[in-house]
């Protein structure tokens, strides 16, 4: 079972969609993805934040308290602050690398781009994302939205994912068939 934009009506794919649909209606799409994209770093770099997530002894009082916090530290956006207490209050903040997830590509849709997941082994300039995106839109023949996340274990280069296609070309990828290939 399918929502708009091919969206699995997954939890995490029913609250996207309707935080996406509060977003749109207050014209705040913009603000609430650069909001997620700040929470979804939040959960990369904090232990706590994380736990906090995905601990079922956390009572329900005590995670919307954190959260609430948690989002006045990032500085999220209303909508975003509230929604984050909404999925607190109802036990499924471990849903949130999900929703972001599904939240990016439907505002990638909406504004008519394929949205794509990069993964670099460093944080990557603004030329260097300027010029990904590029080649990208080349390859792809459209604008592509991308989601960058760092991965240091990759050593050097990228993995895109665009839709069903993967672009591999990390270093820990090349000495892996380097390996298996002088094995043989």
């Amino acid at each position: 079972m399918e929502t708009s934009g091919g969206i699995q009506a997954s939890l995490g794919g029913r609250y996207a969609l309707a935080l996406f649909e509060l977003a749109r209606d207050a014209k705040t799409i913009d603000a609430v993805e650069s909001s997620l994209s700040r929470v979804r770093d939040a959960l990369a770099q904090s232990e706590d934040f994380r736990t906090l997530t995905i601990s079922p002894m956390v009572s329900r009082g005590a995670a919307v308290k954190a959260v609430s916090a948690v989002a006045d530290e990032l500085g999220v956006d209303a909508t975003t602050k509230s929604f984050l207490g909404v999925l607190a209050e109802n036990h499924r903040l471990g849903a949130l690398p999900k929703i972001i997830k599904a939240f990016r590509a439907l505002a990638a849709q909406h504004r008519g781009e394929i949205a794509a997941e990069v993964t670099s082994a460093h944080p990557l300039t603004d030329e260097q994302v300027i010029e990904l995106k590029h080649q990208l839109r080349q390859r792809v023949g459209r604008e592509v939205s991308v989601d960058l996340s760092v991965d240091p274990s990759l050593l050097g280069g990228l993995v895109v994912r665009v839709g069903s296609q993967m672009i591999d070309s990390s270093i820990k990828t090349r000495l892996n068939t380097l390996a298996h290939a002088m094995k043989g």
